[in-house]
């Protein structure tokens, strides 16, 4: 699937600043994510819509592409092995899946106590989990898009100011059928997002019949 002719556009939506979001994508619909304002992290989980046993793995999704690093091409793998999406266009470049997403805790022992109940990624994936008769027991290592954490030979990483311009995308092509879901990051307290989180813009295409085929 190019990046120019994607499919079908069937929905569209404009995720507010710090907000969650989740949808069900069927097999070879794309999902594309637009950071509209640009350096805003973009937080997400996946799971198998028929059995959310079934889920994205950091872990093995770095291991199977053999780089440290989400770029174009790279296969999104579930911790039963199985691929369950493919990054099939990128105008940004590079993308995390090691750094987690925020948290109260976290914040609180990063940042100071003051911060601790400060909205954080966490609590967003908790809230739309909820929708889908899931927990936060079912929060694993997560997907950062837009997100600049370089990782050096010792294994320590920090996070960076956002590499991604307005505009910049990257499409999510399925391979199974999807809950994906976002937490539009509300992190003000390191560079992930400018210090000032805003909207960002989904977009659903269906595939082309001669690319389902």
């Amino acid at each position: 699937m190019s990046s120019t002719d994607p499919g079908t556009l069937v929905y569209a939506f404009d995720i507010p600043a710090e907000q969650p979001w989740s949808r069900v994508l069927k097999k070879g619909q794309t999902l594309r994510i637009i950071d509209s304002e640009g350096e805003q992290a973009v937080d997400a989980l996946m799971y198998v819509a028929d059995d959310s046993a079934e889920r994205y793995s950091a872990q093995d999704t770095l291991r199977v592409q053999g780089s440290a690093y989400l770029e174009l091409g790279t296969q999104l793998i579930s911790n039963r092995g199985r691929v369950m999406a493919r990054i099939t266009a990128d105008t940004c470049g590079r993308h995390d899946t090691s750094a987690g997403c925020c948290s109260c805790e976290s914040n609180a022992v990063r940042f100071g106590e003051a911060t601790r109940y400060q909205h954080a990624c966490r609590e967003n994936f908790i809230l739309e989990l909820s929708r889908h008769g899931l927990t936060k027991r079912d929060i694993v290592s997560n997907l950062n898009f837009f997100m600049n954490v370089p990782i050096e030979p010792t294994g320590n990483f920090t996070v960076l100011d956002g590499p991604s311009v307005p505009g910049n995308y990257v499409d999510v092509t399925a391979e199974l059928d999807v809950l994906f879901v976002i937490s539009n990051c509300p992190q003000v307290n390191n560079p992930c997002n400018g210090f000032d989180p805003t909207p960002i813009r989904v977009e659903i295409r269906e595939a082309a019949a001669a690319e389902m085929s």
